[in-house]
């Protein structure tokens, strides 16, 4: 199998650099990988010292790693903090600005034995941190082979995926870390049931970050000052299937005020929903804030984790399309959440247990979205809504302190 794998990622590099000639993602998920190892080696010549390498796979998995990162860097101040990205979405967001914290930002070399050998050999971090899924072999045995303590946290696994379906290749990856902490009790007792005991249910970290970002939300006057003594409702990451559910929805409550955050920052959508509406709409970079529209699309990057902290309900996007969007952020304003019925439940056990708590509310069409808006419009079951939502992301936070706990256990060993 490790051959099929070598070769696989062999002719992976092939088709990369044939498709990059024709493909604008792929010319820069390829061209982004260029002097790699020469930023590299001129950090690590001029930053000497212990560091603590972070993979993840795009920016979402970043955000489940930020709390992790900055309990790290409060137990060891001199700690340096390495990140690499897979993903050029995650890593162009990411370089946009500095990121508190870390140190060095890069991309993961494509798994060569040979590639992977380099980047471990020339990053020489003191502990390794693998965040969900996106398990390199190649890079897992360099790690291992240098005997540096390696860990990885928010795990969550489905009986579907291969290292539960046979014992052998994949499987002896998860084999490699010294310790996984899962985000789900049935992770754990996947893990146990292919006899792997360094693991420990500690949740997702995402609830750290959630719960820091509604601490410390950015202010937008002009916004709040627009929505005045209204109520307003926050559509995040939506979709055009969410969008046919929601303008009907929009139209029949003018009295709100609506905030609205497309997946998608194509204008073309945006206007063609304003087309739809019986309500004024704009798109935020357009308002003059001397105008009260009712409907305000947002047609930027970084501001909707804090524009929560404005609504009284919540929905969130993705869920009849490619996956549901982050339900959490809201959740951590303690505002209870509405989202698509979600195709893949596995993947995104977020949804089934926000709706076990009664903070959650999974909807299928234009009518079960009225009847959920209408129940949450009830004063007493939206307070105990929310209520839950505040219960749900106490119960669930301080992962990260957990996770760090270990870890330096593992590094006084190593």
């Amino acid at each position: 199998m490790k051959w099929i794998y070598r070769i696989g990622i062999f002719l992976a590099r092939i088709l990369l650099l044939l498709g990059g000639l024709f493909i604008p993602k792929i010319k820069h998920f390829s061209s982004g990988r260029k002097n790699l190892f020469q930023r590299l080696t001129d950090f690590r010549s001029e930053n000497v010292g212990p560091l603590a390498w972070f993979h993840v796979a795009s920016l979402g998995e970043y955000e489940q790693a930020r709390p992790v990162i900055a309990e790290l860097k409060r137990v060891r101040p001199d700690q340096l903090i390495a990140v690499s990205f897979f993903s050029p979405s995650g890593y162009d967001n990411a370089i946009k600005k500095d990121q508190l914290n870390v140190d060095f930002i890069t991309y993961l070399p494509l798994d060569s034995k040979t590639l992977a050998k380099k980047f471990v050999k020339n990053l020489k971090p003191d502990v390794a941190f693998f965040v969900k899924y996106d398990l390199w072999y190649h890079h897992i045995e360099a790690i291992k082979s240098r005997e540096i303590p390696m860990v990885l946290f928010s795990a969550a696994f489905r009986p579907d995926q291969i290292y539960f379906k046979r014992n052998g290749f994949f499987r002896k990856i998860l084999f490699q870390f010294d310790y996984i902490f899962t985000q789900n009790q049935s992770t754990l007792e996947l893990l146990k049931s292919i006899d792997y005991q360094d693991a420990n249910l500690t949740g997702d970290t995402r609830f750290d970050r959630v719960s820091e970002t509604a601490k410390n939300f950015k202010e937008f006057p002009e916004l709040a000052k627009w929505i005045g003594a209204r109520q307003a409702i926050v559509a995040g990451s939506v979709w055009q299937e969410d969008m046919d559910l929601l303008i009907p929805l929009m139209n029949a409550n003018p009295e709100y005020r609506w905030i609205v955050a497309p997946h998608d920052l194509n204008p073309e959508p945006m206007n063609r929903w304003s087309a739809q509406l019986s309500l004024s709409a704009t798109r935020y970079s357009q308002w003059d804030s001397d105008l009260s529209p009712e409907v305000i699309f947002i047609d930027n990057i970084g501001m909707l984790s804090s524009l929560y902290q404005f609504a009284k309900v919540a929905y969130v996007g993705g869920a009849f399309g490619k996956g549901l969007h982050n339900i959490l952020e809201p959740l951590g304003f303690g505002i209870p959440v509405i989202f698509g019925k979600v195709k893949k439940a596995a993947k995104f056990p977020e949804g089934g247990e926000s709706e076990k708590y009664g903070c959650g509310f999974e909807v299928s069409d234009e009518e079960s979205l009225k009847s959920v808006f209408a129940k949450l419009e009830q004063p007493e079951f939206y307070q105990q809504s929310a209520d839950s939502a505040k219960k749900w992301v106490q119960m669930n936070s301080g992962a990260a302190d957990k996770i760090i706990a270990k870890v330096e256990d593992l590094i006084t060993k190593a």
